[in-house]
């Protein structure tokens, strides 16, 4: 059998400090809404997140866990902020690493976007859960609400130095549960995209108005998951390419908050754009790999490795994006829920590749 590492790419290893990925056919961080009211993993997620693992992705990046019970976007979210926590989530992390996946957590804070429904339940993501309902108080850049959510403070400086230490105390609690990289979410219209976008960010101090203002608190951020985080383990970005708005964040301040990000020690971003206002005329185009050449262009700004996301539906694509160097890996989150074989669908007869529990079906 010829070797799956040439004909086809995106089956070749990854390497990033010390640890090193199977494939370049990543699981994208996509929500489950389906954690305890304690925040810990459910028999849901080692299911669902183990289903993938067994289908053959070279990382699983678990969904947007919070960083405080402040940071959440629903009460349904998964935390990383406490030991317990951290414990719930070793059934996980050693489930995916027997399965030879690479475990990793998107660490999040929600800012304005926080404080809502699940998705089905009501107006869902757009329904506001207020204070009196069992909801919790919002901060951001700026007291400018998402959509209909509820009207945020505008967060002061002890409220900023609390972000940045929760994230560093998360990626701590990362480590504790066993995971091997941890990503930041800067984007998507969460706190520190809303600090990094004027169209979120009015602010008229050193945390408002220049590009290099508008990055402080990310970067202070960057640094501190960096520095808390173990030196052999690899922490992503997920950086915004625009916001797909005029007067929003454009890709050339991309790439120079990207070549920031280089600096502080981050491995690799993954690439995405847009969801910061409610606006449909704000949302990325509808076409195949939307943000392959963001990607391309931030990986040349800034020397960092890349992954896009977003309308990454099959392989193919993947194999033409990692072989072309536009990119060293791909995230797919939409398809792997439909299929989560998808990353083996090239490999049909490889039983180094199939678990041993299936060999009787190839």
């Amino acid at each position: 059998m010829p070797s799956t590492e040439f004909t086809n790419p995106e089956m070749s290893p990854l390497r990033l400090r010390d640890v090193t990925v199977a494939n370049r056919v990543w699981m994208s961080p996509m929500a489950q809404y389906s954690a305890g009211p304690d925040g810990k993993p459910t028999d849901w997620h080692l299911v669902h997140y183990g289903a993938r693992a067994v289908g053959g992705v070279g990382l699983i990046m678990v969904e947007s866990a919070a960083v405080g019970p402040l940071h959440r976007t629903t009460s349904a979210d998964l935390g990383i902020w406490n030991e317990d926590q951290a414990a719930a989530h070793r059934r996980l992390t050693s489930f995916l690493t027997e399965r030879g996946t690479v475990p990793a957590i998107q660490l999040l804070a929600a800012g304005r976007k926080g404080s809502h429904q699940v998705p089905w339940v009501g107006e869902g993501q757009n329904g506001p859960v207020s204070v009196a309902e069992g909801g919790w108080e919002l901060i951001a850049p700026s007291p400018v609400p998402f959509g209909d959510l509820s009207v945020p403070r505008e967060a002061g400086h002890a409220d900023l130095d609390e972000v940045v230490e929760a994230f560093a105390n998360a990626a701590r609690m990362a480590h504790l549960a066993g995971y091997e990289v941890v990503e930041i979410h800067a984007a998507h219209g969460y706190i520190l995209h809303q600090f990094l976008s004027p169209l979120s960010n009015h602010r008229t101090d050193e945390y408002g108005g220049s590009l290099q203002n508008r990055m402080r608190l990310p970067l202070r951020v960057a640094r501190a998951v960096r520095e808390a985080f173990p030196d052999e383990k690899p922490v992503f970005v997920r950086i915004t390419a625009t916001d797909w708005a005029e007067g929003g964040i454009s890709i050339d301040e991309a790439a120079t908050f990207a070549k920031e990000l280089a600096a502080v020690g981050i491995d690799l971003l993954d690439v995405t754009s847009g969801v910061l206002v409610r606006d449909r005329e704000a949302r990325p185009p509808a076409q195949d790999g939307v943000n392959v050449e963001f990607a391309n262009t931030l990986k040349k700004a800034s020397g960092l490795a890349v992954a896009p996301v977003g309308q990454i539906g099959d392989l193919s694509l993947a194999g033409e994006v990692v072989a072309g160097g536009q990119a060293d890996a791909v995230l797919i989150g939409r398809a792997l829920l439909r299929d989560p074989y998808l990353a083996l669908r090239n490999r049909p007869s490889d039983k180094t590749a199939w678990p041993n529990q299936y060999h009787r079906a190839l």
